[in-house]
């Protein structure tokens, strides 16, 4: 599920958030990625993920593409002056099952969510 929230504060200030809750992957397969983006600019940042090896790279591609959307359609910022201010990964809710074993017993897996947060800002202009 994907929550779109865009701030307008000041015309300097203005900032589109994106939070995605129970995106069924690791906190730390997710952390892995969301570090390599945190503070770099949009396009740089839509190219690191383009190429990124792993799962967890899609969600948040998705992520990055709605919250420049927002951006652009709601506040009317210019995508060419956006960059990630803050990016974070918290967890979610574990999704538990009994699996049968051996001799009527049962063991748990436990399936990990994350919720992921994304801000853009534009860049000052000076």
């Amino acid at each position: 599920m994907i929550k779109n929230e865009n701030l307008e504060k000041s015309d300097s200030d203005k900032e589109a958030k994106v939070l995605a809750q129970h995106i069924r992957m690791s906190v730390f397969k997710a952390r892995r990625i969301i570090d390599q983006i945190r503070g770099r600019s949009y396009e740089e940042t839509l190219m690191i993920l383009e190429f990124m090896p792993y799962r967890a790279s899609y969600p948040i591609l998705k992520l990055v593409y709605s919250a420049a959307a927002n951006a652009s359609n709601n506040m009317g910022l210019n995508e060419v002056n956006l960059f990630i201010s803050k990016a974070e990964v918290n967890e979610g809710a574990i999704m538990k099952k009994l699996r049968p074993r051996a001799r009527g017993r049962s063991y748990m897996i436990k399936k990990t969510t994350c919720h992921i947060k994304i801000v853009l800002k534009e860049k000052s202009k000076i």
